[in-house]
């Protein structure tokens, strides 16, 4: 028999006066009812004012008389990042244990009412001084995975009830815990005091949750309809709710370094192109290695060198307080920084647009100028001028998706990619061979020419004809990861050369043989 192998833990955090330490009595009263081990700790205090009145509750899924011998071990204290569920009467306590971190968008359904009562400091204040709720709502939603916000003491009051009861009937109408709703009222009528009408208040707090549960339910359906949100808590929520968990360390540095690239849309595209790989690699039941590999090649290749990354790195101020460190100079010392470039034709033209790109890059390769034409030139990164002309250059990013690099090596990267996936269908370890590939195409000039040079030739003499069936995959998988070695080893191709012509010399022998 297996179990569950970890308790629900949730957390309650309530102003003085409300009945929290009630509401404890009522969830563990439920629970024992129904045999579940539990245990529960509270810590008093006075809200708003000195100190949090906070209750630490863990519920244990399987009843006692399932566990035999077997004794599960509960928490005494909250565990920053692992609450499943948080319980708030007020918005602004609310606000408070996400600061403190027990609100995670991974794991933690937020259930609060939006009502206020204002701390002293907000009183205090001269002018309007209450912190804003907007603020608080946008915090709640990136920092939850899931949300039943409603106004508590409204509902209270309307049912003629404690506000404790109608958080009693929100939390059983989220449907977290593993107790129904008629344990909770077995609960409250054992309790005895006012229990007509903390049951009208439960009933009511139940409706109320449920009721906003499907409205949130209709509008997430809603904004699947729409353009997903971008921004980096988004993604890396989805990734950790979509993606394999091998591969979300990967996935999740790599939108952070595309966001830092270019922008957060940028950032989505990661996950827009790994979805199918994703997809082809659950069908084939493979363990995710295809995922996690493409996803890091595809982040570097999304993040190529360009004129303005380069300028980018030239006047990070990271880079220039290590070189300072280097120099040994002291606190206010003066130094200097000189870089030399000589940048050629097709380097430049990185930054125009594409159709103009083309055409000087056509008229100079016909002329015989690409790899005679250079400009060198030497720029103090120290000195204001200097500085400005790199400030100037790396300001020229979000025009980046105009610009002829991006596009040809946009153009590029969806080539490989739809290798990588048509591989996938057939052979994950032919798809994977291939994804290594990107490995040789890096850096900017001479050396990203080089490199992708040598991608066309593997790709034309040995990935295409794999594709087609003309290539056994085995035989494939073996040829790709040696040429791609070969090319590694020596970029100027010469051991490429070779080493193909070897493969195809053992192919034919073994073709002739058989």
């Amino acid at each position: 028999m297996t179990t569950p192998q970890r308790p629900v833990t949730m957390l309650i955090a309530a102003l003085g006066g409300e009945g929290g330490g009630v509401l404890t009595n009522w969830i563990m009263a439920a629970a024992a009812d129904l045999g579940l081990p539990a245990q529960s700790t509270s810590i008093p205090g006075v809200a708003q004012r000195t100190g949090g009145t906070t209750y630490y509750i863990e519920i244990y899924p399987t009843p006692w008389h399932e566990l035999g011998v077997r004794r599960p071990v509960l928490a005494l204290a909250p565990g920053v990042g692992d609450i499943d569920l948080l319980v708030s009467s007020e918005f602004m306590e609310a606000g408070r244990c996400i600061a403190n971190g027990f609100c995670t968008p991974d794991r933690t359904l937020l259930i609060s009412s939006t009502s206020r009562f204002y701390v002293i400091n907000e009183k205090m204040a001269l002018g309007d001084g209450r912190f804003d709720d907007a603020r608080l709502l946008d915090a709640a939603e990136k920092n939850s995975r899931s949300r039943i916000l409603f106004d508590m003491e409204s509902v209270a009051k309307e049912a003629g009830a404690m506000i404790n009861a109608v958080m009693l009937g929100a939390i059983a109408g989220c449907g977290k815990l593993p107790i129904p709703v008629e344990a909770f009222e077995r609960a409250i009528r054992a309790e005895g005091k006012a229990a007509e009408a903390n049951l009208r208040g439960f009933k009511a707090g139940l409706m109320a949750a449920r009721t906003e549960a499907t409205a949130i339910r209709r509008a997430t359906e809603g904004k699947r309809r729409e353009k997903p949100r971008n921004d980096l808590v988004t993604l890396e929520h989805e990734i950790r709710e979509t993606m394999p968990q091998s591969a979300q360390d990967v996935l999740i540095e790599g939108v952070r370094r595309l966001a830092r690239f270019q922008d957060d849309d940028y950032a989505r595209l990661l996950l827009d192109r790994l979805a199918p790989v994703r997809d082809i690699e659950a069908r084939m039941h493979g363990d995710g290695k295809l995922l996690r590999e493409t996803a890091r090649h595809l982040a570097v290749r999304m993040s190529f060198e360009d004129l303005i990354r380069v300028a980018q790195a030239k006047i990070d101020p990271a880079r220039m307080q290590r070189i300072e460190q280097e120099l040994g100079a002291r606190h206010g010392e003066p130094y200097s920084v000189t870089e030399f470039l000589k940048p050629g034709i097709e380097e430049m033209c990185q930054v125009l647009p594409p159709a103009l790109a083309r055409r000087i890059i056509a008229t100079a390769e016909k002329r015989g100028w690409l790899d005679k034409v250079h400009v060198g030139m030497y720029v103090s990164t120290t000195s204001v001028t200097g500085y400005l002309r790199f400030w100037a250059l790396a300001k020229l990013r979000p025009l980046r998706r105009y610009m002829h690099r991006y596009v040809e090596e946009q153009t590029q990267i969806e080539a490989w990619l739809g290798m990588v996936e048509a591989a996938a269908r057939h052979s994950p370890a032919l798809a994977l061979e291939i994804a290594e590939c990107a490995r040789l195409i890096k850096g900017y000039g001479s050396t990203h020419k080089r490199g992708t040079q040598n991608f066309q030739t593997i790709e034309t003499r040995l990935i295409i004809p794999a594709l087609n069936g003309q290539i056994p995959v085995q035989d494939a998988i073996d040829g790709i990861a040696s040429a791609r070695t070969a090319a590694l080893v020596d970029p100027e191709g010469n051991s490429l050369a070779k080493c193909l012509d070897e493969f195809d010399a053992r192919l034919s022998f073994r073709i002739a043989a058989e």
